[in-house]
């Protein structure tokens, strides 16, 4: 179980872009975190692995609330938790490989990440999950030699290999057209329903959300204005989410 309590995030400059923010996630499910650019999702994602830190709240995982365990005592919680970014974050000159098995670096000896010395346990665990995600024959390639649609994989492939047990997806189809969205957004299903992989996914794009999500949970202004099933966001709510300009499509 993962608890989000009271949380607020306010930068320097004073803009807040989380505003008391609660709600709590079982184990294995598919969340979706919908809302207009700069409504708090990138942030909320963030706060949870504590790539930004939360100004006030809790974010309590197993029990535990991770908000004020130090960077050491973090580092163990964050090997559990994954993370995929919109832009892929992949060392591009580096190959294919080599990208997969960074996401082993928070489980190894500091010294020998230097030198990228990995276990041949490693080794085929970064070709199993090249497997999973269809792109093994590339993993001699050089990153950036890939597709934006492969690049996604390749970066799905290196958080698994953290074995996460929370999955955290940051509009991680934006870039992408709608074939190569629902391509990795599968990938993401795969690993929830099959692995049992809790996955908080921040959309755009309410056909995902239909598609993929057991539940959505929708933020305005940094404050959640919605949180619930998919199908339970009827016009009124959309409008509450989206504007009360906004319009539906399709």
């Amino acid at each position: 179980m993962l608890e989000i309590k009271n949380v607020s995030k306010t930068y320097p400059g004073g803009t807040q872009a989380l505003n008391d923010v609660s709600f709590s996630i079982p184990d294995g499910q598919f969340l979706a975190v919908i809302g207009l650019s700069g409504s708090g999702k990138s942030t909320l994602l963030r706060c949870i692995n504590r790539l930004i830190e939360p100004t006030a709240g809790e974010i309590i995982w197993n029990g535990v609330n991770m908000v004020p365990l130090p960077e050491n005592e973090m580092r163990l919680y964050r090997r559990k938790i994954g993370m995929v970014f919109q832009n892929f974050n992949l060392v591009a000159r580096s190959s294919v490989l080599t990208n997969v098995l960074s996401g082993r670096l928070g489980y190894i000896n500091p010294a020998w990440s230097l030198i990228n010395r990995f276990s041949k346990e490693d080794y085929r665990d970064a070709m199993l999950q090249l497997e999973r995600v269809g792109i093994a024959d590339k993993a001699n390639q050089r990153a950036d030699e890939l597709s934006g649609g492969q690049q996604q994989r390749v970066a799905i492939a290196r958080a698994m290999m953290q074995n996460p047990e929370i999955m955290l997806a940051d509009e991680p189809v934006a870039s992408l057209d709608p074939v190569l969205a629902h391509s990795i957004m599968q990938y993401l299903e795969k690993i929830n329903q099959e692995l049992g992989v809790t996955v908080i996914c921040s959309l755009h794009f309410l056909d995902l959300v239909h598609r993929y999500a057991d539940r959505v949970v929708a933020l305005n202004e940094g404050k959640v204005v919605f949180d619930g099933l998919p199908a339970e966001i009827d016009d009124a709510k959309f409008k509450d989410i989206y504007g009360r300009d906004a319009e539906r499509v399709g």
